[in-house]
């Protein structure tokens, strides 16, 4: 096309357009990695904004403060194991004064004791006795089912002279809840020799 006698200008379609596409490619990679690179600076800072300051000491590079962060968890995981062992001295220790504490001469003739607490989904029981009582967990199985409680987890451990078994129990049904006292006084019943 011809536009005026000095100039000529001639049009070819697929090259004007091509130039523009090759640049709109360019301009929305650049962008889309200044936007990857923002991102990325900003998931680091709230990184470093998490962990305690004897972890990040000064300017470090990125690498340095992933670093730390992994030093960071594996910190906090050997303190939660410590805790959770802490925890278990301390509930044995409770379950232990909570046996030699209960009233009533049926519960002092015993070895047995019997905890019921609630837990998040559910409740935990506590069960402890002697090797020579002995305890058969299928009556407490078939009195937990009675109520609506399905075994999660069962863990039988030897404390002194004894057995502990711990339980955690999800309610299978009626999540409305139930009589905390009166389930353990239907295990209790199960699991004392007398009532065998």
């Amino acid at each position: 096309m011809e536009k005026s006698p000095r100039q000529k200008v001639v049009l070819t379609p697929g090259k004007n357009t091509e130039n523009t596409s090759s640049s709109n490619k360019k301009i929305l990679r650049r962008d889309m990695e200044r936007q990857r690179r923002q991102e990325m600076a900003n998931l680091n800072a709230s990184l470093r904004s998490l962990l305690p300051l004897e972890y990040v000491k000064g300017k470090r590079s990125i690498s340095d403060h992933m670093h730390e962060a992994v030093n960071y968890i594996n910190h906090l995981q050997m303190k939660i194991q410590d805790l959770g062992t802490k925890r278990d001295e301390l509930r044995n220790q409770s379950n232990m004064s909570a046996c030699d504490s209960e009233s009533g001469s049926s519960y002092k003739r015993s070895r047995h004791c019997v905890i019921v607490s609630p837990c998040m989904d559910g409740v935990e029981i506590l069960i402890s006795g002697g090797f020579k009582e002995g305890l058969l967990l299928s009556k407490v199985m078939e009195v937990l089912l009675e109520e609506g409680l399905g075994v999660h987890r069962c863990v039988s451990t030897k404390v002194n002279e004894g057995l502990l078994h711990t339980m955690n129990c999800k309610q299978v049904s009626d999540p409305t809840g139930f009589d905390l006292c009166g389930l353990r006084q239907k295990l209790w019943n199960a699991v004392t020799p007398s009532s065998r």
